[in-house]
C-alpha cells in the first residue's frame, strides 16, 4: 500500500491553527494509525513533515525533492513497513546562492488561497513516484 493521507490537519505548517483543531487532528491520528497497522506485508505513508512524528512514531525516512531531479525544497516524511529507503535517483546540485527555490513548477509553496489550494500543494513530485515505482516494484 501506497499511502498518501490528507495533512490538512497534520502538517507543521498549519501549526498556528493546531489548537482550534483538535478533534480534527485525532480523527486524521486514527486514520494514519489505521494505515500503518493494515494488515498488509508492504506498507509506504507519505506525508510532510508533521505531527505524526511525534503521536505516532518518527519517520524512517525524509526525502527532498532535490534529490529526485526537482529543483526545489520540502521535507516529505515516509513511514515504511517491509519496504528499503528510497534511493535517490538525480541529485541536483546545490544553487549558486547554496539555497534551493522556495517556489516549485506546480507553484506548491507559493500559491494564493483557492478552494483547491490543498489539493495542488499535494502533488507528489514526479521523480519521487518514480522512485517509488521503480525501487518498490509497485
Amino acid at each position: 500500500m501506497l499511502a498518501f493521507p490528507p495533512c490538512t490537519h497534520l502538517a507543521i505548517a498549519g501549526a498556528r491553527w493546531f489548537k482550534d483543531k483538535q478533534e480534527e487532528q485525532a480523527v486524521a491520528l486514527s486514520f494514519v494509525r489505521r494505515l500503518l497497522d493494515a494488515p498488509i506485508p508492504l506498507i509506504a505513508l507519505e506525508n510532510p513533515v508533521s505531527i505524526i512524528s511525534t503521536r505516532i512514531r518518527k519517520p524512517d525516512q525524509i526525502i527532498q525533492p532535490w534529490q529526485f531531479g526537482h529543483p526545489e525544497a520540502k521535507r516529505t516524511c515516509l513511514w515504511l513497513k517491509n519496504l528499503p529507503e528510497l534511493e535517490p535517483t538525480n541529485i541536483l546540485p546545490l544553487p549558486e546562492n547554496g539555497r534551493w527555490a522556495n517556489q516549485t513548477p506546480s507553484g506548491q509553496n507559493k500559491l494564493l488561497p483557492s478552494k483547491d489550494r490543498w489539493m495542488k500543494r499535494s502533488v507528489t513530485y514526479s521523480g519521487i513516484a518514480d522512485a517509488m515505482a521503480a525501487q518498490w516494484n509497485v
